[in-house]
This record gives C-alpha cells, sequence and structure tokens, in this order.
C-alpha cells in the first residue's frame, strides 16, 4: 500500500514540476530541461528529482544553479497541487543516463569492430589438419574384402 502512494505521488510530482518547467522560470539561466524520474522516500517527506539538460556543460551547470535557487518556488507549487499534508522537500540530481547511455553505445561500437576484424581473419584462416578432423569409419575396398575372406 505504502509503494503504491510513493509511486502515484512520485509520479504527480514528475508531472507537476515538468508543467511548471514547461511554461519556464524567470531564471535565464535555465535550459532545455527534462524531469527523468523521481523517488519519495517511504514516509514521503522527500522527493530526488532526476533530470537531463540538452546542451553544453556550461548549460548544464547554470540549469542546476537554477534549478536549485528555485526549489523553494517549485516546492511552494507542488503543495498548491499535491493533496498530502507536508510537501516533500526537492533535491535535484543530474541523471547520468545519456553519459551512460553514450558509453554503452561506444562499447557496442567497439565490440562491433573487433568482431568485423575477428571475422576478416577467419575468413582468410586455413585449417591446421584436415578439414573434418573427427574419425569416421572406414570404408572397406573390395581388395580388404578379399583379405577378411582368406582370414
Amino acid at each position: 500500500m505504502a509503494g503504491e502512494r510513493q509511486a502515484r505521488l512520485s509520479d504527480r510530482i514528475r508531472v507537476v514540476l515538468a508543467e511548471r518547467l514547461e511554461k519556464g522560470l524567470r531564471d535565464p539561466r535555465l535550459g532545455f530541461v527534462t524531469i527523468t524520474d523521481v523517488r519519495v522516500t517511504g514516509d514521503l517527506q522527500h522527493a530526488s528529482v532526476f533530470y537531463t539538460v540538452l546542451g553544453s556543460d556550461e548549460e548544464r551547470a547554470a540549469s542546476a544553479d537554477a534549478l536549485k535557487s528555485a526549489t523553494g518556488m517549485l516546492r511552494s507549487e507542488l503543495g498548491k497541487h499535491l493533496n498530502v499534508r507536508l510537501t516533500p522537500s526537492l533535491e535535484f540530481i543530474p541523471d547520468a543516463l545519456p553519459d551512460s547511455a553514450g558509453h554503452i553505445a561506444d562499447l557496442l561500437r567497439e565490440a562491433r569492430e573487433r568482431d568485423e576484424a575477428v571475422a576478416g581473419i577467419a575468413a582468410a584462416a586455413s585449417y591446421a589438419g584436415d578439414a573434418d578432423p573427427y574419425v569416421k569409419p572406414r570404408e572397406l575396398d573390395e581388395d580388404d574384402e578379399d583379405d577378411d575372406d582368406d582370414a
């Protein structure tokens, strides 16, 4: 029951904050911010808001400062829209998902290049021994059959 309430509250917080950021704050430092996730503690007193910013590192830092300075205003905005006794405190955390996704994409590209190199080596390779190294039953010739009859 408590987990369900946490999930509903975190979804509502995400929607309210996204709508408010879409309307815009009066802070020119705020860039193109996307709220990716909100996690609320079990006692519903604290909300960790994960966000991403489209742009350079300077724009990310400026947007982080803008969100930090607007935390009080955003919390009071939440208090107006949420039907809870206590409005949770907000903590804005930059989401590492885009960086992780870029790193994973680089690793996949490197693995693909190595696979292509191995496939090129394998195409030009030849067997060290016979092409089929497995032992097969011997087929008897006519001469071998005659020798078996004499014995």
